[in-house]
């Protein structure tokens, strides 16, 4: 897993609360196995040969206060109502959004479905 760091920084620049949200996430995919992470200009996503994982800060592109957005690439619709959106935007993917305001909520739920989409992620 490679990463540069100057590059998350400048992409939580102004954002303590989103940053430290961001860093419990890389930690939950850094146990599940070996992936890249690449920063982007609207976010960032922590990939295997597929992205599996997507952060990305809401009240940059939608009116919102939730620091962070974790959006799960998965094989199948979870239908929990702790996502906010549900999305299926091609064959086989459903994307799971979920609002993040503490770190708490990064719980053994969430690596259980972050473990599934790296699965998925080949």
């Amino acid at each position: 897993m490679s990463v540069q760091p100057r590059a998350v920084e400048q992409f939580f620049d102004g954002a303590p609360t989103a940053l430290v949200l961001y860093e419990a996430a890389e930690r939950m995919a850094a146990a599940l196995g070996p992936h890249e992470i690449r920063v982007g200009k609207s976010q960032i996503s922590f990939r295997r040969r597929r992205g599996f994982a997507y952060l990305w800060r809401s009240g940059v592109y939608v009116k919102s206060s939730v620091p962070l957005v974790l959006s799960l690439a998965l094989p199948r619709d979870l239908g929990s109502p702790r996502f906010k959106q549900i999305v299926h935007p091609s064959a086989g993917i459903w994307m799971h959004h979920l609002e993040l305001s503490a770190s708490s909520q990064l719980d053994a739920e969430v690596r259980t479905w972050m473990q599934e989409a790296y699965g998925a992620a080949g």
